[in-house]
């Protein structure tokens, strides 16, 4: 029986190219704080390695969240700490502008709709390094509402990232979930496709804005967004068999 749906949100739901986005975010942060006293080039560095911290994170101790923050205390000292409320202020404000080098996604709200009305859970399966904020943002770039997932994966409620496949496990383990009741799409090879498979999770990888690592010996299945809600009622269809 399928019960629910994972979703990939950035280069999946919203279709995005994401160097592009990357580097607009950066120029729109360091543009923010250098107000502040953060000199950009020391501020992009620390943003990568606090994002680096964040996909070594193995769950034991710390939040994602907290894994970030330790990384800029220890780089910035704990003083400056007092200013995550401006970053914070960033992702609810400035961090909008990255819509210019987002697309547009006409099928996103229309997915979703159909799988609440067969009763199908959905959750947004974003790799965890922004806050909640920041992917609240990007989420309303394609007319999606906190309401519309189980669950968000944010940095403040994981201590895990995508590949690490123990970010899916943790979900299943949560909400009760076997693999078998479960189908993944994104747009990743690595951090959704073969996340997924050592998961024992089956992955389709959509859209226009795939990620893929010439190195990986595993193929997935590739679907144009507009064919999604097909694929879920074979899916349902075959898991009901």
């Amino acid at each position: 029986m399928l019960k629910a749906i994972f979703f990939d949100l950035d280069g999946t739901l919203l279709p995005m190219d994401e160097d592009l986005f990357t580097k607009i975010y950066f120029k729109l942060l360091t543009e923010k704080m250098s107000i502040y006293g953060y000199e950009p080039h020391k501020l992009i560095d620390s943003i990568w390695l606090g994002t680096k911290a964040m996909y070594k994170n193995n769950g034991k101790f710390v939040s994602n969240e907290e894994c970030f923050w330790k990384v800029f205390a220890d780089i910035y000292g704990k003083d400056n700490l007092k200013d995550k409320k401006l970053f914070d202020s960033f992702y609810t404000n400035e961090f909008k502008k990255t819509k210019i080098v987002c697309g547009n996604n006409p099928y996103s709200h229309q997915i979703i709709e159909f799988c609440k009305k067969q009763g199908i859970m959905c959750f947004l399966t974003t790799n965890p390094i922004f806050p909640r904020s920041g992917t609240l943002t990007r989420m309303n770039f394609v007319n999606l509402k906190e309401e519309d997932f189980e669950l968000i994966t944010t940095y403040e409620n994981c201590a895990y990232c995508k590949p690490s496949p123990e970010y899916f496990t943790t979900i299943l383990q949560k909400y009760n979930l076997s693999p078998q009741e479960v189908i993944v799409f994104g747009n990743n090879d690595l951090e959704d496709g073969l996340c997924a498979l050592k998961a024992n999770l089956k992955c389709y990888l959509v859209g226009h804005n795939l990620i893929k690592h010439q190195d990986l010996e595993f193929q997935f299945e590739e679907i144009e967004m507009k064919n999604v809600i097909d694929v879920i009622n074979k899916e349902k269809n075959d898991r009901a068999k």
